[in-house]
């Protein structure tokens, strides 16, 4: 393993670490401070489906654990933690608004959310099978030279490539309905002004991780790129 690769690898850790570290400590700091409203995330989330319109979508409680918040478009579920649910705090209603505006999006087929959608499975595939076959093509090219090794190492980047792809599309439905929930918890006063302060700094920690993953994603393909054509030389 080569020291560049080293390099890139920690770089990753240090985004992403810190990404993640900003998020649990905006999380727990903001699920102290209690809205004038009395909302609690749950309810925050129904109000905010209510006013666009949007029926048919449940929101239950999830049983995936803390920060496992999410909306399943196939069962048009929102699914809140024990710290969203049913608490009164900043932290909840932001989260528990970021994700009625991903349901809201999906119930007016937002178009950067129709594409992303249909990313998926191939998204998957490159994610489970993208290594491999680098690495594949990589110890092939050592051992016979250029010619078989390349070809697989150069489909592995491909199928790489549709993985930072889908995070880069990914990144417009998650800012959007960040967005969508910090106007309408305004707009409406679920939330003051001052409150609203710590929504925006909760949803632009939780941002940055997918924001972290992204570009660790396009730095370890151009990486892998420039391994595999430099070698080529």
């Amino acid at each position: 393993m080569s020291g560049a690769y080293l390099l890139v690898m920690l770089f990753a850790m240090v985004l992403g670490g810190g990404a993640t570290l900003l998020v649990k400590w905006a999380f727990s700091h903001y699920s102290k401070v209690r809205v004038a409203s009395g909302l609690t995330g749950a309810q925050a989330a129904h109000q905010m489906l209510e006013l666009a319109g949007v029926r048919g979508v449940r929101i239950e409680r999830s049983d995936r654990g803390h920060l496992s918040d999410h909306y399943d478009p196939r069962g048009r579920v929102i699914r809140l933690s024990d710290a969203v649910y049913d608490r009164p705090s900043v932290a909840a209603l932001g989260v528990a608004c970021h994700e009625a505006g991903h349901a809201i999006q999906h119930a007016r087929h937002y178009a950067p959310l129709v594409v992303r959608n249909a990313f998926v499975p191939v998204a998957n595939i490159g994610s489970q099978f993208s290594f491999i076959l680098i690495l594949a093509g990589l110890l092939l090219g050592a051992a016979q030279g250029a010619g078989l090794g390349v070809i697989v190492a150069v489909i592995g980047i491909a199928l790489f490539g549709t993985v930072v792809l889908f995070q880069m599309i990914n990144l417009i439905p998650e800012f959007d309905a960040s967005a969508r929930a910090k106007r309408v918890l305004l707009e409406t006063g679920m939330v003051s002004r001052e409150e609203a302060s710590g929504v925006n700094r909760v949803l632009t920690a939780a941002a940055m991780t997918y924001l972290a993953a992204t570009i660790i994603a396009i730095i370890q393909l151009l990486y892998w790129v420039m391994v595999i054509f430099g070698n080529r030389r």
